[in-house]
């Protein structure tokens, strides 16, 4: 098994890339606004090289890159239990670690071949915008202005959650409402810090917010009792509160939509189906039945629709290929070493205590959202 490595970006990078794009807000700023240049201007930026010496036309595209590279860079949290966070052996564990792997197993079919990079919510974008990352997958919330000023694209949505507040389990605190006057811990430059902000406004109340970079400067502050609760997603909660040594209790008021999922960058449109259909891939799979344990039982299968999305041959001979740049077995290659979208929130996040059933998580068929597109 590969063995993960973090990696973190030098913060004279981070500085700068955090000025030029204002990754710390959603809000634009006059400083947001590009200087009118020349097309010559223009021309010499594009061909302008990076630190390698590669201008942009000689590195090709991310899938060129990641076949040649033979490993997926994959931006992620490394400290939310649940989603990704290290095992005792140092090997990233999570829904968003598994997302990251089937991506491998699709494109490069070892779904080990991922190099892990921890990333804040500060650092995110930058990484993904400088190359550093291949893609994002760090339970980030799509928004407009995500899509619109920071150079991603959102594939589709893993996870639809939502924000709450988390409170010591003997607080007097019984609902957000209760939080006027309060101290919240919270994570800069996310959706979490303004949505404190527009929720404190909406109802008329006064909450102080108290900022951190990650995880793990805010839960030792929290638990310190230096905030009298935290905000972030409910998944995160969720997961903080499974490994808490202290007794903790998630309120029951939810204060935004959070639709996490894959990010890549802004204009590469080969690599942005690859992701995505990797995505839809892994509900497919839930859909037609097909899971790591079973899906040798499909070998044989006569079902049109099977027989195309495992990449298997039909009566005349031939394997259906999408063009999308994939290998014609990436999907059975994806779900033999990882598991369908069912498997993955079995394993990572019903442990959190959240359950499926009646949630926007559960399939199209149950009642929930998740929907594949037709593969063929």
């Amino acid at each position: 098994m590969r063995i993960s490595r973090t990696w973190r970006l030098p913060a004279a990078v981070l500085a700068f890339g955090l000025i030029a794009t204002a990754c710390t807000s959603e809000e634009p700023t006059d400083d947001d606004t590009p200087e009118e240049g020349t097309d010559a201007d223009a021309d010499a930026d594009a061909d302008e090289p990076d630190d390698s010496g590669a201008t942009d036309d000689d590195a090709g595209s991310i899938l060129d890159q990641v076949l040649d590279r033979g490993t997926l860079n994959c931006g992620t949290s490394g400290q939310l239990p649940g989603f990704s966070a290290p095992d005792a052996d140092g090997n990233m564990t999570g829904f968003d670690a598994d997302t990251c792997r089937a991506i491998a197993a699709a494109v490069l079919g070892d779904a080990e071949a991922v190099e892990f990079r921890e990333l804040t919510a500060q650092e995110r974008f930058t990484a993904l915008q400088g190359g550093q990352i291949d893609v994002l997958v760090r339970n980030t919330t799509a928004t407009a202005t995500r899509d619109g000023q920071e150079g991603t694209t959102f594939q589709p949505t893993t996870f639809y959650d939502g924000q709450g507040f988390m409170v010591p389990a003997d607080s007097a605190i019984q609902e957000g409402l209760d939080l006027d006057g309060a101290t919240v811990c919270v994570l800069s430059g996310t959706t979490t810090e303004l949505n404190l902000t527009s929720y404190q406004t909406a109802e008329g109340i006064s909450i102080e917010p108290l900022t951190f970079a990650d995880n793990n400067q805010l839960l030792p502050a929290f638990e310190a009792g230096q905030c009298d609760a935290m905000t972030t997603d409910k998944s995160g909660l969720a997961g903080i509160a499974s490994e808490s040594s202290t007794e903790l209790r998630i309120l029951p008021d939810t204060i935004s939509k959070e639709p996490l999922g894959p990010g890549t960058p802004d204009g590469d449109a080969e690599w942005d189906q690859v992701v995505h259909w990797v995505v839809m891939g892994l509900i497919q799979a839930e859909e037609f039945g097909i899971n790591s344990g079973n899906i040798g039982d499909f070998a044989d299968s006569e079902d049109p629709s099977i027989q195309r999305f495992l990449g298997q041959e039909t009566e005349d001979a031939t394997t259906f290929d999408a063009g999308l740049g994939l290998p014609v077995t990436w999907a059975q290659d994806m779900v033999s070493q990882v598991g369908n979208y069912g498997e993955l929130y079995e394993k990572h996040i019903v442990p959190l205590g959240l359950e499926r059933a009646g949630t926007p998580n559960a399939l199209w068929t149950d009642g929930g959202l998740m929907y594949s597109w037709p593969y063929r």
